[in-house]
Formats: C-alpha cells, structure tokens, sequence
C-alpha cells in the first residue's frame, strides 16, 4: 500500500523586505507590493513527507490556497519531489483569516478525498499564529499531533512521532487519517533536484496558455502530471459567505508602523543588584 500524502504550503511575503506598503487600507496584506517565498516551515513538512516516501513509499500532492503566482510554490514542491500539485485560487478567498483559510482548504482536501496523512508547517512567517493546521484538523475530524520533531515510525494504520513540548519533548502515537504541522527543528530540507526543475520549470505554461513546447524535457514520470490542477469556489463547494474576508471573524482595527531606535546607552553593572534593577525596569516597561 503506498500512504497518500497531502502537504499544505503557503507563498509568504519575505518579512525580511517588508516596505511601508506591505499593508492595505483595509487590513489586509497586500502581497503585490511584497517579494514571495515558500513559507520556511512548509518546506520541513515537505521534507518530512519525501523521508517518508523515501522509507516506505508514498504519493505526495502538495496544495497551496493563493493568487495565480503561487505556482511558484508549488513548482517549488515538485522540483523536490512532490508527485501532484493543486492550486486553490478565486476571489472569492482574498482577504481569508485563519478560520477562513481552514475552511477553505478542508473542502479541498475533501474534494482530493484519498489521504492518509496530511502535512503542513507549525506557522506562516506573516502570521505566526499556528493556527491553520489545527483548524483543518478540527473540520475534518482527525487527530493531529503539533510541533513535530521526528516521524519515529509509520505504516498504513498508525504513526509514532516525537513532538516538541515547552519543557522538552514526548513521543505519541495515533491511528490514520492524522494532521501533524512540523516544526522547523525537525529536519533540513533538501535541494531542488537539478533534473526536476528542467523537466517543471516551464509547467505553467499549461495554466497560462503558453505554447512553447519542451516535451523533449520530459522523463516518463514527469509525463504523468499533464498539469497543475486549479481549483476555484465553485470547484470545491465551499458557501462564499464562509470563506475570503467574508468569511473572517478577524478584523485588523488598526496599524502602525514600529520604529525602534537608540537615543541613550545605559550600562549595567553586572551584580545581583544590577541585574535586578534591568529586570525591574523591564517589566515596568511591559517589555517582560
């Protein structure tokens, strides 16, 4: 039996560039004005599925929720080696809070319907809330395991992983269909294989109507993804009003900009007395 693994990836903007226009009036990000990248911890719980296809054998379908450049991610799965990938991208999804995304991306993987183990990362870099995996878990009714380290074992029924905790780590077992989000600690994740991103590189040509022809590129693996599958509102079956800002609970009241800068150097001495007076002062100051 070969396990069905969905991975759930994100395009993030780089929150190592962000400008003063990285948010609209509205609340929302607006992620024209932003360079992307695949969200950092997605790329462990991809790794953590190739480990797992490399051990046992596995077919891999990474989905990723995004406007049309969020190929881009997905192109990222394959040319690691992703088997399948899907796009879910509409409108009707712009503006999504975690609860939104949820329910958006549980229709989706009800529609791909076969799967035994879904993966994602613990957090998104532009969010940090941790809590789109859990939430997806919840709406489908499956158990998860959070914070992943390590997969110590799987087959067809159950796994055995090691889970991060705050003062350490426990290691828990649970039967299949399961969600884990994997932590960034967990592994490292490998290179783009040279051979699959010439035969992907040019694979959105399929989604965008181009018609340049690189078929002489293709192995007869590659050949078995004619294209990346979109999916749009009407695709999945989700209720417009549950999804996209219509959908969000979450309202972003307010933003402001953030500017931290030296106007003194004050030192320390590094006493007892001294140390406690920083830390006096700090939690004054709400910063502790």
């Amino acid at each position: 039996m070969t396990l069905q693994i969905v991975v759930m990836v994100k395009q993030v903007p780089d929150t190592h560039h962000v400008t003063q226009d990285a948010m609209k009036a509205d609340g929302t990000v607006n992620r024209a004005a932003l360079p992307a990248i695949i969200n950092p911890e997605d790329l462990n719980a991809l790794e953590e599925a190739l480990k797992i296809k490399d051990r046992i054998g596995a077919h891999i379908t990474a989905i990723t929720m995004g406007p049309m450049k969020a190929v881009e991610v997905l192109k990222e799965c394959l040319y690691r080696g992703a088997d399948a990938v899907i796009l879910i991208s509409d409108r009707k999804f712009a503006g999504a809070d975690t609860l939104a995304t949820a329910y958006t991306l549980k229709h989706a993987i009800d529609k791909i319907g076969d799967y035994d183990l879904i993966l994602c990362g613990r957090q998104a870099i532009d969010g940090d809330t941790a809590q789109v995996g859990p939430q997806v878990a919840e709406k489908l009714n499956i158990n998860q395991i959070t914070n992943l380290l390590e997969v110590v074992d799987i087959d067809a029924q159950q796994m055995t992983a090691r889970r991060a905790i705050s003062n350490g780590y426990e290691v828990v077992r649970s039967r299949l269909p399961l969600l884990a989000t994997v932590s960034g600690e967990a592994n490292q994740s490998r290179s783009p294989s040279a051979k699959l991103v010439m035969a992907y590189k040019s694979i959105e040509k399929d989604i965008r109507g181009d018609s340049y022809d690189e078929s002489y590129l293709e192995t007869e693996e590659t050949r078995r993804l004619s294209r990346i599958v979109e999916w749009n509102a009407d695709s999945i079956g989700v209720d417009p009003s549950l999804c996209g800002l219509a959908g969000s609970p979450t309202k972003v009241k307010k933003i402001f900009n953030v500017v931290l800068a030296v106007n003194d150097i004050k030192q320390i001495p590094g006493t007892d007395a001294g140390i406690g007076s920083l830390m006096q002062e700090l939690m004054s100051d709400h910063i502790v």
